[in-house]
Formats: structure tokens, sequence, C-alpha cells
């Protein structure tokens, strides 16, 4: 495994290439982050930007990149035609395409350019209203998506229990049965009663495009008004796991109960949703964390020196939620 410097290092010399495709003018390149795609800030006299070096086979084994990620960007496209949800702006290069694939550091990667959304990340101090107004946000996100008609070529993700459960993901570099088969005895044990217990939850009646990742990690708060960053793994999910998504890492919180309750309040003030299983799918979702933190564990080094502990929490989380379903 290289060390993280240089896959950073390597990505970054992709990034710069991938710049030179784009109407930008010169500016800095500062890192962000290296998890899932390495995302950098561009800076420059024309504004701020964020460049994403998408990593290959993202969205599933036999998805092709480029496709996965214009569809994306193509429903980015709608959602800020068709409504007033803050949501991020493609930027297209200089032949017009909303993404480029470039080689560079001997890596041949599909890359694309958002502008930039100012605002304040509340992941580490949240508030019921934070929750509140991102729940009002996911209904009209999904209002929208029920409305629109994708253009010919969408391919997204379908999170259904052959994904969430089967092999079709491909995680770091390891297919989904290869990080199935890393994970220690009682841990894959527990995650097969969950698939065992979930199959007709993911099979619900309000089955459509969301989002899929949309904690408060990818929500940015400015003067009452929320954004939705990091549209990396939409796709058609039940429309309840987008608020299990959201409730995941605070379902151990010793304020849980207010945080879920203004959550769903603010959704159904636009869309009326069932939340019976909604501890379910926040198992469904602690599955789909631990096995893609197994499979970037094989790649990443900081992801290998914390996995022990994301399997510990795992079994911990599992505890909690079932403990509250009997």
């Amino acid at each position: 495994m290289r060390s993280r410097r240089a896959q950073i290092a390597g990505m970054r010399r992709v990034a710069e290439a991938a710049l030179d495709r784009y109407a930008l003018p010169h500016g800095r390149l500062t890192f962000i982050a290296h998890e899932e795609n390495t995302t950098f800030r561009h800076d420059s006299p024309a504004g701020r930007y964020l460049v994403r070096v998408h990593r290959p086979q993202r969205h599933g084994r036999d998805v092709e990149s480029a496709a996965a990620v214009s569809s994306e960007l193509a429903w980015l496209t709608a959602i800020r035609a068709e409504t007033d949800l803050a949501v991020p702006e493609p930027v297209r290069a200089r032949d017009g395409a909303t993404t480029v694939e470039v080689s560079a550091a001997g890596e041949t990667r599909v890359c694309s350019v958002l502008r930039w959304m100012d605002g304040r990340i509340m992941e580490d101090s949240p508030r019921p209203v934070h929750l509140r107004r991102l729940g009002e946000a996911m209904a009209r996100l999904h209002d929208q998506a029920d409305a629109w008609t994708p253009p010919p070529g969408f391919v997204r993700i379908r999170w259904d229990h052959e994904t969430f459960f089967g092999d079709v993901m491909v995680y770091g570099e390891t297919p989904a049965a290869g990080c199935w088969a890393l994970l220690p005895p009682e841990v894959r044990a527990r995650f097969g009663a969950v698939g065992a217990r979930t199959r007709d939850a993911l099979e619900s009646d309000d089955f459509g495009l969301v989002h899929a990742d949309l904690h408060l990690g990818n929500a940015v708060f400015q003067r009452g008004d929320v954004k939705l960053i990091d549209f990396d793994d939409c796709g058609c999910a039940p429309r309840l796991y987008e608020l299990a998504v959201a409730l995941w890492e605070l379902r151990d919180e010793p304020f849980y109960p207010p945080y879920r309750d203004a959550l769903i309040e603010g959704y159904r003030a636009h869309r009326d949703l069932d939340v019976t299983d909604l501890d379910d799918l926040i198992a469904v979702r602690q599955v789909a964390f631990a096995l893609w933190y197994t499979g970037m564990a094989q790649v990443n080094p900081v992801f290998a020196a914390r996995l022990d502990r994301v399997h510990r929490w795992s079994l911990s989380m599992l505890d909690e939620v079932e403990a509250a379903s009997s």
C-alpha cells in the first residue's frame, strides 16, 4: 500500500491536469479529503470551486464512472432549474462536458468541478432546528425527483437489498464479497441477520431517487437556509433510507429523540412518510458503512488504523437499534 502522502500527491497531479481542461484562471489548489474520492478546493480570481477526482468503480463494478458522474450532475442541474433548493452548480469544461477524463502520475481518472458552497457544517454541534430544516429539504428534494424525468443514459446506484448485501459494489478496490470475507466472524453474522430481516423494508413502495448520504456532514447552513452538498452516493432507494442516513450517527446520542422527531416533523411538513422501519434502515446504513470502511482500509492507511474501532462500533450500534426494535 502506498503511503497516504504519495496517494494524495498523485491525485493532486490528476486534479491539476483536469483543471487545464476548464476555463478557470490559475489559482491555488488546497487539499480537502482523500476518502471515497479525493477532493481539492481551487481558489482563483474567478472564485472558489470544488475539484473532485473520482475513484474507478465507485458506483458499482459494472457502471462506467463518467456516465454515473454525468448523471449525478444532470440531477443537480435539474434541481437548480426546477426548485429553489441550494445544491452545487456543475461547471462545464471547455468542450462543454460536465466531466473530464485525465491521466497523470500513472492514474487515469474521471474528474468534475463544482462551484463552492459557503456556509457552516453543524455536524459537531447539531440542534433540533438543523434536523428540521434538513427534513424539509429532503421532502422537497424527493418531490422534485418524483416530478423529474431523467435524461437518456441516466445511471445511478440502486440502493436495494442486493446492493447492500450482495456483490454489486466495489469498496476501495475490493468487491463487496471480498469485504464480507474480511469482516470478523461476529460482525459478519450480525450483518447477515440484518440482511435477513430487512428485505421487506428495502422493497418499500416509496422508492425513488434520493441523495443517499444526507447526514449533517453534507448539509451547509447559512442564515437560516440549508444547502445540500456531496451527491456522490445519489441513486434510487426507499425514501425512508434518506432519513435513516441523517439519524444514523446520532442514534446513540443522549439527545437522539428530539433529533429524530425534528427530522420527521420537517419532512412531514411537506410529504407523508411511514417511519415504522426507521431503526431497521439505520442498521442497514451501519452495514453499508462498515463494508465501505473495510474496503477502504485495504488501500488507505488512515482507514486501516481505525478499522477495529469501526467493527466494535458496528456491534454496539446494532445492539442499540435492535434493543429499540424489540
